[in-house]
């Protein structure tokens, strides 16, 4: 947001409330305040998103731990300045969900997982940085899925990565979803 004074115009950092309230501006990233613009993704890309959802969904409900939620879901990682990232997929369980302030707007609690899909566009560099981010705020596991390779990194911490290839079954750890699997073809199918 620029506001001008006299002659001099400055930035102001927005907070995530304010964020929220500018209504649907399109995809972006928000950063220390700032938005920072981002392209709309691709049908694979939708695709990929849809498969993990599905499978997470499923499990979820079927053993009521929690809520999974889809589409770019508002994850604040920083406070003054607000660091608002914005996750493909995420898993919050019950227990950590009820100490959500507001049902609404994004989420102030981490959520137990978070499932990042890369696209052309993401660079390494980037993707390091979100999951810094979301350990720091007590994400425990963070599942990135490469379609080009058909693989997913699973982090425990920015160090601590278990890689699961197109022929293995996806696991989650047993304190986050205990039993859950999916073969990982499975989520690269369009």
């Amino acid at each position: 947001m620029a506001i001008e004074l006299g002659t001099i115009q400055t930035e102001t950092l927005l907070t995530g409330d304010e964020l929220l309230e500018l209504g649907n501006i399109g995809p972006c990233d928000f950063v220390h305040g700032t938005i920072v613009p981002t392209r709309p993704t691709g049908f694979s890309h939708g695709s990929y998103v849809g498969n993990l959802y599905e499978s997470l969904k499923t499990f979820a409900r079927r053993n009521r731990s929690g809520k999974v939620v889809v589409g770019e879901v508002g994850i604040y990682t920083q406070r003054n300045p607000d660091t608002v990232r914005a996750a493909d997929v995420a898993f919050i369980s019950n227990e950590r969900f009820a100490k959500q302030k507001r049902p609404s707007g994004f989420l102030e609690v981490a959520p137990e997982l978070v499932v990042e899909i890369l696209s052309p566009d993401d660079r390494w560099q980037e993707v390091n940085q979100k999951l810094r981010e979301y350990f720091a705020v007590g994400v425990k596991l963070v599942w990135v899925a490469d379609p080009a390779a058909k693989t997913v990194y699973a982090y425990r911490s920015i160090t601590n990565l278990r890689i699961f290839a197109e022929a293995d079954t996806l696991t989650a750890d047993d304190d986050v979803l205990p039993g859950f699997s999916v073969p990982v073809a499975s989520l690269f199918e369009e």
